[in-house]
Order: C-alpha cells, then sequence, then structure tokens
C-alpha cells in the first residue's frame, strides 16, 4: 500500500469537510462516523448560517440535510445552487454531496451525476473523487461494481434482494461508471484496488485532473483501502474539492486520519441508556424495517398501521391520522412503546398497489410517497405535543425528513452510538418542547431485528 509521509494528514485550522446530504437518515449517517472518530460535527437542518454556527464553536464538519434523493432534476436545478454555496462560503477544502451507500439515484430521480455537474462549479479542484464503499455498512467496491451485503450474504447491487427491486430507484446496474454515466456526460475514471496499492496512485490522480473536473470513483474494500482511499482525497484536496461520496468519505477520512494523524487510536462512542418508552414512526418499505417491525410487535410494542387510502383522501385523511395517534397515546401514557407504519416490506399490498392507490386519489406517485410523509411527521408531532416522551425514531429517509421539519428541529449532534449509520442524536430548536429531544432517523436498510428494542434500552446492535 502507498505509504504516508510526515505531515500528509496534519489539519488546517478551521472546518475541514462540509456536506449536503441527500436524505437525513444518510446525513446523520455522516455526522456519525465523524463524531465517533473524534471530529466534532453538526447536522443543520436549515442552511448553516453564522449565527446558528456560533453555538458550536468546536466544530470541524458542518453537514447541511437535504431531500435530493427523491427530487427531480429540475428541482435540484432550483435548490442545490444556493445549498452548494452556503457551504462553500464556510471555508472547508471539502465540499461534499453525501450520497447513500447503495447509490440511489436515476436520470430521473435524485440524479447524483447532475447534482457533480452542479456542485463542481463552487469548488476550484481539478477532479472530483468518490468515495462510495463503506466496509462498516457493509458496502464494497471492486473495479467499481458495488456490493452489499443482507442477512449475512454479499450481493452485487443489481442482485440485492432491496435494491435491485426498489419502488423509484431500482438498481439494474452494479458497475458505478455505467450507471452514473447515465446521469451525467462528464469524464468518469476509475481508480482501482490495484492501482490504489501501487506506487504509482498519486500520479494517476494528477495525471486525470484537469479542467473538466472529472469524476473518479475509489474502490473500497477493507480498512487497508479504505485508509489509502481517505489519503488519496486529503493529499490532493489541492484549495478545495467537490465530492459525491458516501459515508465512505467520512470513515476513509478518519480511517487516514487515525493512522498518521491527530485522532485517537479508537473510534467511539458513548452508550444512551434506556427509556420507559419509545415512539416510532415508520415510512420504510424495506424487509429489513418490516422484520423490525415485527420484531418489535412480538416483543410488546404496539404497532399500529397507516391506512394509505385514507390518509391520501382529502375528506378522511386528517380522521386517519388523528385515529392512529389516539391508538399510540393511549398505549404510550401506559409505558408501552408505539410503532405507526405505511408498509411492511416490498411485497405488502400497500407498495405492491400504491400507484393504483395513489391514482385513486388522483395523485402521481411521487406526490402521494411526499404526503404519506406529511402525514407520519403530522403522527409525531401530534404524540409530542400529547405524550411526554424523551426518545422517537423515524425509519425512512424520506419521512425522516418531513418529520425534522415538521417539528421545528435547526440541527442535530450525536449524543450516543446504536446501529451503526443509525446513531441517537440531541435535537437542537429555538422550540422549548423540542430542544434537546433524542431522536434516531434509520435508513430502511440499518439495524439488527431487535433495532426498536435496542433504542429503547440504549445498547448497540448490529447492522
Amino acid at each position: 500500500m502507498n505509504g504516508t509521509r510526515e505531515g500528509d494528514a496534519a489539519w488546517p485550522d478551521g472546518l475541514l469537510l462540509a456536506y449536503y446530504g441527500d436524505d437525513f437518515t444518510g446525513s446523520t449517517d455522516a455526522m456519525e462516523a465523524m463524531t465517533a472518530a473524534g471530529v466534532p460535527t453538526v447536522l443543520c437542518l436549515q442552511k448553516p448560517t453564522r449565527e446558528l454556527l456560533a453555538r458550536f464553536p468546536e466544530v470541524r464538519c458542518v453537514g447541511m440535510a437535504g431531500s435530493s434523493r427523491g427530487r427531480s432534476g429540475a428541482w435540484m436545478d432550483d435548490e442545490l445552487p444556493e445549498a452548494f454555496a452556503s457551504l462553500a462560503t464556510l471555508g472547508a477544502p471539502i465540499l461534499q454531496y453525501k450520497v447513500c451507500s447503495t447509490f440511489d439515484s436515476s436520470p430521473e430521480v435524485g440524479s447524483i451525476g447532475r447534482a457533480i455537474d452542479i456542485g463542481v462549479k463552487h469548488m476550484p479542484g481539478g477532479w472530483s473523487p468518490m468515495v462510495v464503499g463503506a466496509p462498516r455498512l457493509m458496502r464494497y467496491q471492486m473495479f467499481g461494481n458495488l456490493f452489499a451485503a443482507a442477512d449475512g450474504v454479499g450481493y452485487r447491487l443489481d442482485r440485492h434482494p432491496t435494491m435491485s427491486r426498489h419502488p423509484v430507484t431500482p438498481m439494474s446496474e452494479a458497475d458505478l461508471r455505467l450507471h452514473l454515466a447515465r446521469q451525467t456526460a462528464r469524464r468518469i475514471e476509475l481508480i482501482d484496488m490495484i492501482q490504489l496499492r501501487g506506487d504509482d496512485v498519486d500520479a494517476r490522480v494528477r495525471a486525470l485532473s484537469a479542467a473538466d473536473t472529472p469524476v473518479a470513483l475509489i474502490d473500497v474494500l477493507d480498512e487497508e483501502t479504505l485508509a489509502a482511499a481517505g489519503r488519496l482525497v486529503w493529499k490532493h484536496r489541492g484549495e478545495g474539492i467537490f465530492t459525491a461520496s458516501s459515508s465512505g468519505l467520512q470513515y476513509a477520512l478518519a480511517a487516514y486520519w487515525r493512522a498518521c494523524g491527530p485522532l485517537p487510536a479508537k473510534s467511539s462512542l458513548p452508550l444512551a441508556g434506556p427509556v420507559q418508552a419509545i415512539a416510532a414512526v415508520s415510512g420504510s418499505c424495506s424487509p429489513v424495517t418490516a422484520v423490525q417491525i415485527a420484531w418489535a410487535r412480538a416483543h410488546g410494542f404496539h404497532t399500529e398501521r397507516l391506512e394509505l387510502r385514507r390518509a391520501l383522501d382529502p375528506r378522511d385523511g386528517d380522521a386517519e391520522i388523528e385515529r392512529v395517534v389516539t391508538a399510540a397515546a393511549q398505549t404510550l401514557t401506559l409505558g408501552i412503546s408505539a410503532i405507526v407504519y405505511s408498509a411492511e416490506g416490498p411485497d405488502d399490498p400497500a407498495v405492491t398497489g400504491f400507484d393504483a392507490i395513489a391514482s385513486s386519489a388522483g395523485l402521481t406517485r411521487h406526490d402521494a410517497a411526499r404526503k404519506i410523509g406529511r402525514a407520519l411527521a403530522e403522527v409525531m408531532r401530534r404524540l409530542l405535543d400529547r405524550v411526554d416522551l424523551a426518545r422517537v425514531v423515524v425509519a425512512g429517509g424520506d419521512s425522516s425528513g418531513e418529520v425534522a421539519s415538521t417539528l421545528g428541529i435547526d440541527a442535530l449532534s450525536v449524543v450516543a452510538g446504536l446501529a451503526p449509520g443509525a446513531p441517537l442524536c440531541r435535537a437542537w430548536s429555538a422550540e422549548p418542547r423540542r430542544d434537546g429531544l433524542q431522536i434516531v432517523l434509520k435508513g430502511g436498510q440499518l439495524g439488527e431485528a431487535s433495532f426498536f428494542g435496542a433504542v429503547r434500552e440504549g445498547r448497540v446492535s448490529g447492522v
């Protein structure tokens, strides 16, 4: 492996990294990776103003949670330039568009290529590195192809039991060069694991860098290649680079800084401790979340389904929200945890029949999905107004964004570890009833079967 010279990892003054998360769960995943490594990080749920950041004088990494993963190209053209510009003005040498480690995207929805084309204009660098593999999350990139593990089995992403069947952005191509080429005309290069281990990898970066700012995918298979990728990005950051990467970038930089720089040898987060009961809302269609809901039901949680036809009907929508809130609140006041969910896995009729359900409500699939997210957000808001709760969970990236926005949360910071990629966060808000709330934003693929129980008990669980 290419060695590290003295001073390669030296930290400059000020921020090290600023990132825009393409959904809320992924944004907390990136924040967890940095915080656990010993890099103070805050996640803003609005544009990170100087006034807001003044509340966190120690931070070296700033994130901004967004919702672009489920948005159109036109929306990205309207919203991302201002978001990237606001982050670039903070002065960090690396500006990241944080993507999901399963590369959720298509030319029409959540286009990563379009985000890169917008983002590279905000940094002067001659290359745009891309780190997607994250071994801690069981995501691996080999020779440009992305793999992910499910239930202990590794799959090429176009054969993954969930991602190959994703209802919005199904993965039909695991070679990220080919997948990304459908979304941008930009030159796409690869630094594979053989080149990464070679002595001339730095020359490779210098040779590919040019005025057209190509994307350079970097293979990550294990801790060795992870640290090597981090070294390459950090050493060749120049006057500033833009990167579209998963939290693999955070893990890579931390691994490199840990190996030769100012970070402690071992990453860790404190434990949270138990609470009597938690409330959760889930808009996730993932089979992983379905197993977690079933586990919770079998272990004493109250589970309540949000009926989609009624929730989407303008005549019945509020009554349906009130119905599930009343049922959940009644059990919570008895000290019993409650989960309100919209589906249990990809084979749930609410998922397979969603197009017909949306059509019957006179809505497009996209508009119906957002309306369900807003309904779940309203469920959580009403529950918090009626029941004294210290800790809550939101499952699903789009749902997490809707809930966090509805609750009036300004920023999040990590307070404890739970499952990798799904930390326990503290909410910062001008509203006293929300300030200090403990909240977990969980991606659909994350957590073991007993995840909801682990959140209630405040213990660490596996992927």
